[in-house]
């Protein structure tokens, strides 16, 4: 039998270069037909760098994990602002887009308050799922109807660009026509399908032989896991300079973890969690929150010794978590 640390590390990998491929090879299959960059970066790109959260949430709860679903969306969030935006901003001081503020900082904070509202009952029902997918869609549009500002063109452009680096960073094929682009991403959500089957497996695996639970496995672990192509882009783009896309990035793909992944694990399979068992996640979710909505509050540049809170705060919770159990 393979040792479930084995599959564990296996599916993490999978799950990094499957995400890597299958954005890159499908933004370079979107400007081979003609599709405008702004929508390859806010549409593509977008949900791309989801796709791990979303097959590893849907997988896991297909398989009566939901609490590794719920866990993983929950620690998602909690990673992208610790450690993806306060490594970034460590890398490279990041400017803050003024525009943000008023563009995404409404909706991530709904977002977050929306968690803890549809556990009030312990559990996302199938219908409330179902609504937070059409939210998904709903944002999306309107995301795109809000493009024609000079900056959102800007942002789409630098998030297409970043999508491809980080895809030659995974070793990916160069682009040379439509054909190698859809081959190289068909490729990609393959290794991404495999790698969240493998992942999930170890996962559960591994918290058994640890005596985890599946909320703690799904909090840590899996939620690590399932970021690091948002981790190497964010660090990929800081080294270059441009640590101001690895904040939009993370606000649009915590937005994105609760209303599509949330949504669509809960629509796969059940996903049940006692609310009272949820305080110090929930309350780590909410002040990493407001900590990330001080940060974007205005036009101003992240400093190094905020991406340091950023990240101390996040081994806190870590270190808290784990301890407790």
């Amino acid at each position: 039998m393979t040792s479930p640390w084995i599959q564990l590390l296996g599916g993490g990998v999978l799950l990094y270069f499957g995400a890597e491929w299958f954005v890159g090879g499908a933004s370079a299959l979107a400007l081979a037909l003609r599709v405008p960059q702004i929508l390859v970066g806010l549409t593509v790109v977008a949900y791309g760098t989801s796709s791990p959260e979303v097959i590893v949430g849907v997988q896991a709860a297909r398989g009566g994990h939901g609490e590794v679903a719920l866990g993983n969306v929950i620690g998602s969030n909690i990673v992208n602002i610790g450690l993806i935006l306060g490594v970034a901003a460590l890398i490279k001081p990041a400017r803050v887009d003024g525009a943000l503020r008023r563009r995404e900082l409404p909706m991530l904070v709904v977002s977050t308050l929306l968690v803890p509202v549809l556990l009030l009952d312990g559990a996302v029902r199938r219908w409330e799922a179902a609504g937070l997918l059409l939210v998904a869609i709903a944002y999306t549009g309107w995301m795109i109807h809000a493009a024609r500002t000079a900056s959102v063109l800007a942002e789409a452009r630098a998030d297409a660009i970043a999508a491809e680096a980080a895809a030659d960073a995974a070793g990916a094929p160069k682009p040379g026509g439509a054909l190698r682009a859809a081959v190289t991403a068909g490729f990609g959500l393959l290794i991404l399908l495999v790698g969240g089957d493998l992942f999930v497996d170890g996962a559960v695996l591994v918290a058994h032989v640890l005596g985890m639970s599946d909320r703690l496995v799904g909090l840590t672990v899996v939620a690590v896991g399932t970021s690091l192509p948002e981790l190497v882009t964010g660090a990929i783009a800081a080294r270059r300079g441009h640590a101001d896309i690895a904040i939009g990035n993370v606000v649009g793909s915590n937005i994105f973890n609760v209303f599509l992944c949330l949504g669509a694990a809960a629509l796969a399979g059940p996903v049940h969690a006692p609310l009272p068992t949820l305080g110090l996640d929930l309350a780590a979710l909410l002040v990493m929150t407001a900590l990330g909505a001080a940060y974007i509050r205005s036009e101003r540049t992240l400093s190094r010794l905020e991406g340091a809170l950023a990240v101390g705060l996040y081994v806190a919770f870590t270190v808290v978590t784990v301890v407790r159990g």
